[in-house]
């Protein structure tokens, strides 16, 4: 742990790490004019997501090694190489002529975005001392909630005024920036020899795929055959069987694992990930038939819809620090818990305000009550996963959350698309020759608003569960102990011995074999 005053470096890399979610919000407020560019005679939603979950796919699979190469190369470098990465794909996007290209570049974005986040949490978990961590975590979940309020808003008023594209050219000056700032101020941090589980890649980065493609591809394919004997079921079967085979072989691996599942020993550590794959699955399932409601039914440009969430925004960018700095003194299910059965009952709320003639004025309501929500869960469930690693753990351990976290996230792109195409056929009348109607032109004619947004309400009913579901997980947290005399908590001295019993290799067994030679020497002497 270094003592150089920690707070600069922390401000750079937020730049970088909020750069990155505010492209996720922004897209979604792009997508309907990316689907009527792009896919306009398509009546699929399906399509213009992958716009979305290719993101995410290239995001979630690499996290797993790529907070070991921040460990092992130092997370600083890493970040770097990710930022480079970033914003060279944000360049792409912004280029693509087609759906097909944009969705590649997006891609790339996402293997950026994915060396990037880990070395965020890495080097907060690094530098700052666990009494003031909660703190700094405060400030990294308080960039979500202003990434909330100037993703939609930058979002919708660039589509509106210069085009969908500009969504992604405004990466540039910005990681040009964080670059800079990064590369002066953060600072070098002690690197650790690991080596990669290529067995363990394979496995969860396969498994994640077929099962996030599965469930996206459902409805396009009706739940049935996509190729030959290949279908929907088969498919996601097959991803919930390799992410089961990439679980045994992390436990059975003589390598050192991509995810040391002794992690998981420890409590918070364990409903934090269940916690955070809840949150990240809510949130993003959420923007997709909002802002499709939005703009679609209710006929609200770009910049109108952002407007809806700014509240969301302000009250999480303004109450993140409070509950970093009150987790370090209390109890974090005191604040966990709440804020997010808070989220839940936000979403039910918007779920009751999705008609045709309800008062716009009243979808304010909701977005206060999330971003509530949103400022006592992402900051303080990082800070209480993270709060008893130890720094030599500090990659692995960021890497498995933020996967987590990102896996939700995916999950919830995939399973809200196939929900909304789901309710879509479910809810509009079909045309002569038996199709859906096209909807991707334009604000809906009169005849299709009220059957779209059911539609769009009635989706919103799978992250209601799903988050409920996590915030009575939330309920067993326990409070962290108390750092130690070290600096670290007793559960880090815990967790770095067991790591430490992991590393089995050659010049561990050696160092062990010749410990007991001294020790009759020793005595003899």
């Amino acid at each position: 742990m270094t003592t150089r005053n920690p707070w600069p470096a922390l401000w750079a890399i937020v730049i970088g790490f909020f750069m990155i979610l505010v492209d996720t919000t922004i897209v979604s407020v792009a997508n309907p004019a990316i689907k009527a560019a792009l896919d306009p005679d398509s009546s699929n939603l399906d399509n213009v997501v992958w716009v979305t979950s290719a993101y995410l796919l290239a995001y979630a699979a690499p996290l797993l090694v790529t907070g070991r190469l921040g460990d092992r190369f130092g997370p600083k470098r890493v970040y770097l190489l990710g930022l480079v990465i970033f914003t060279l794909g944000s360049l792409g996007s912004g280029l693509s002529g087609s759906l097909e290209l944009l969705i590649v570049t997006r891609s790339v974005q996402g293997l950026g975005a994915a060396l990037m986040t880990p070395q965020t949490m890495a080097i907060i978990t690094r530098t700052f001392p666990p009494a003031i961590r909660g703190a700094a975590m405060g400030l990294w979940g308080s960039t979500a909630g202003v990434a909330m309020l100037v993703g939609p808003l930058l979002g919708g008023v660039l589509v509106d005024t210069l085009g969908w594209q500009w969504v992604f050219f405004i990466n540039l000056p910005v990681g040009v920036v964080a670059f800079v700032l990064a590369a002066v101020l953060v600072p070098r941090l002690e690197t650790h020899p690991h080596r990669f589980d290529i067995g363990g890649v394979l496995l969860s980065a396969l498994g994640v795929f077929l099962l996030a493609f599965g469930l996206q591809q459902a409805a396009h394919y009706d739940w049935g055959l996509i190729w030959g004997p290949i279908s929907v079921w088969s498919l996601i079967g097959a991803g919930v069987v390799l992410l089961a085979v990439f679980v045994w072989w992390q436990s059975r691996t003589r390598r050192e694992a991509l995810v040391p599942l002794e992690l998981f020993r420890d409590r918070n550590f364990s409903l934090s990930n269940i916690g955070i794959f809840a949150g990240g699955f809510a949130i993003t399932a959420l923007m997709l038939p909002f802002m499709f409601f939005l703009q679609l039914a209710r006929g609200l440009t770009p910049t109108q819809s952002a407007l809806i969430m700014v509240p969301l925004a302000v009250v999480s960018a303004v109450f993140s620090p409070v509950t970093g700095r009150l987790l370090d003194r209390v109890d974090p299910r005191w604040i966990i818990v709440p804020a997010t059965l808070t989220i839940g009952a936000g979403l039910l709320f918007y779920i009751l305000l999705m008609t045709p003639d309800s008062n716009i004025l009243w979808y304010l309501v909701p977005s206060v009550m999330m971003g509530f929500g949103n400022a006592g869960m992402w900051g303080p469930l990082a800070a209480t996963a993270t709060r008893n690693l130890a720094p030599r753990m500090a990659g692995a351990g960021s890497g498995v959350y933020n996967t987590t976290r990102t896996i939700g996230s995916v999950l919830g792109s995939a399973g809200i698309a196939a929900i909304m195409q789901s309710r879509i056929d479910a809810n509009l009348p079909v045309t002569a020759d038996g199709a859906t109607p096209n909807i991707g032109g334009g604000p809906l004619p009169e005849s299709l608003i009220a059957p779209f947004s059911a539609a769009m309400a009635e989706s919103l009913l799978l992250p209601l569960v799903v988050i409920v579901l996590g915030g009575l997980a939330l309920l067993f947290l326990q409070r962290p102990p108390r750092p130690g005399g070290d600096g670290q908590g007793e559960g880090s001295q815990w967790a770095a011995s067991k790591l430490a019993d992991r590393d089995i290799d050659a010049d561990a067994d050696a160092s062990a074999d010749a410990a007991a030679d001294k020790e009759p020497a020793a005595e003899a002497s």
